[in-house]
């Protein structure tokens, strides 16, 4: 979903010559979690086993910034998108020096994604489909606990983004990203009581070269290689009842090296946004859990702005 948002404010940048530098360049970020994880995110809710996921996602946006945090002069800036992810977790019974190593295999997909630049999206030109596999080995540690239970918990994951989603380097909207990216991760949650929590994931992001740039970077354009960035959620709840947590949930996205067109870096075009948002969590047993996440951007950079929401049900095959 990150990625058709990214490939929007491309287009746009590249058929209306609305940058500064270039008639055709912008940010080109892959797919990341945004938002994705949230509560509790420090470990599995029933230890080892198999986990199933499955994430539904709602994006819209109504306008588009630039390098500057304005919006770019279009018509139109209307984005709406349906997406997914579905998610497969096997974290071992077995221990190494106090932690349980495990898999993490993710299959996004685009089911829908619509926009209206005013002008026929003559820019716009889209397809829906699956998306990269991201496929993660981590080490998940056994939780540190307190006379009242556990008080802090954490994993780290080597998380790699394969190439393998639908992409067309003539489309502006595309599922996958042509490139591979290694996206790495601490995660983890901190008990300030019983029933209160905070936890976080944080992120490092590094993408390879593509060499089949989208056409919109110009005939000459041959590869690209997107910036690196640094990328987080963010969460706090309250368990208000038995099974039923509310809170406060947020993401942060800052890219901190150039898009790179033919080896050679491309200033101004760095991407950046946060957001935050209402969220709860329902547990119907220890296997069992609904999640429902809000979040409403503000100050973006060299992309769309909007809100995006997911529903997320987790279950452990016991």
């Amino acid at each position: 979903m990150k990625r058709c948002a990214s490939r929007v404010l491309l287009a746009c940048l590249a058929a209306f010559g609305l940058t500064c530098n270039t008639p055709a360049s912008a940010s080109d970020l892959p797919n990341l979690n945004l938002g994705f994880t949230s509560f509790l995110d420090g470990a599995p809710p029933a230890g080892p086993g198999w986990y199933g996921t499955q994430y539904l996602e709602y994006y819209t946006a109504g306008r588009i910034n630039d390098n500057a945090g304005n919006k770019v002069a279009l018509p139109k800036q209307n984005i709406n998108v349906f997406a997914g992810l579905t998610q497969l977790v096997y974290q071992s019974p077995f221990k190494i020096g106090g932690a349980h190593p495990g898999l993490d295999v993710i299959l996004p997909w685009v089911a829908s994604a619509h926009t209206d630049d005013g002008l026929g999206n003559v820019a716009l030109t889209s397809r829906t489909g699956f998306g990269d596999i991201l496929i993660g080995p981590f080490i998940q540690f056994d939780p540190v606990m307190g006379p009242d239970g556990p008080r802090f918990v954490h994993r780290f994951e080597f998380q790699i983004i394969a190439p393998t989603g639908a992409y067309d380097p003539s489309k502006a909207i595309n599922p996958g990203s042509g490139f591979w990216s290694i996206d790495p991760y601490w995660a983890a949650t901190l008990w300030i009581n019983s029933k209160w929590t905070v936890s976080w994931r944080l992120h490092y992001l590094w993408n390879a070269r593509n060499n089949r740039p989208y056409q919109g970077l110009g005939a000459d354009a041959s590869s690209s290689q997107a910036g690196q960035a640094l990328h987080a959620n963010l969460a706090t709840e309250y368990e208000v009842m038995p099974g039923l947590r509310i809170g406060l949930n947020g993401y942060w996205l800052r890219q901190i090296s150039d898009l790179k067109v033919n080896g050679q870096s491309v200033s101004g075009q760095r991407e950046a946004v946060w957001a935050i948002g209402p969220g709860a969590m329902y547990s119907f047993s220890q296997h069992d859990h609904l999640m429902f996440n809000a979040y409403f951007e503000a100050n973006a950079r060299n992309r769309p702005e909007g809100t995006r929401v997911i529903l997320r049900y987790v279950h452990h095959f016991n």
